[in-house]
């Protein structure tokens, strides 16, 4: 997992906090990700990037919220996110990442 750039150039992409690809991608602009990994802070664009991820066709999104000790997993169901308890790309389920967490004090 890595950080990259989402989009398709300079005046139309995202940065999520982190991601994983199907393929091993090269360049600086990636059309779309398997998943893309939110981490919530205060001040950031984390649920406004979502019609966007959409767009682009990224299948799963992982919203981590320190603050609320939450996890949202949404998986990209016809033409929106849907919340979902495990991932369809890996076994991996909410409840199993959030136990799994060292959350901060």
């Amino acid at each position: 997992m890595h950080n990259f750039n989402l989009g398709e150039g300079k005046h139309n992409y995202r940065v999520p906090d982190g991601g994983i690809h199907r393929h091993c991608p090269s360049g600086v602009w990636h059309a779309t990700a398997a998943l893309a990994v939110e981490i919530v802070s205060p001040g950031d664009e984390t649920w406004e990037k979502l019609p966007f991820y959409v767009a682009h066709g990224v299948d799963e999104v992982l919203i981590v919220d320190p603050d609320t000790r939450r996890i949202e997993w949404l998986a990209l169901l016809e033409c929106a996110y849907v919340p979902v308890e495990r991932s369809r790309l890996m076994d991996l389920a909410t409840t199993t990442l959030a136990t799994g967490i060292d959350w901060p004090s």
